[in-house]
């Protein structure tokens, strides 16, 4: 099932992490090279501390990502 995009997502406040959901930066070389590419990036809906919550406009997956130093993993 497929979210709507979130009421509080702007496009001024962007991620550009990978999507767990889709992926969909794989095969992008922009992002393999790890730059901020202008067709993936994610948006940051909002944050509490070192966790971040995103949305992927492309599958409009949501999930919290911990950036505190040392972790690297997400949750969905």
């Amino acid at each position: 099932m497929r979210l709507p995009i979130d009421p509080h997502a702007d496009p001024a406040r962007r991620a550009w992490v990978a999507c767990p959901g889709c992926d969909d930066a794989r095969d992008c070389g922009t992002c393999l090279d790890r730059r901020n590419c202008r067709n993936h990036w994610r948006y940051m809906i909002g944050n509490k501390g070192h966790r971040v919550h995103l949305q992927c406009p492309n599958c409009t997956h949501m999930w919290t990502l911990d950036t505190s130093c040392g972790r690297r993993g997400g949750r969905a």
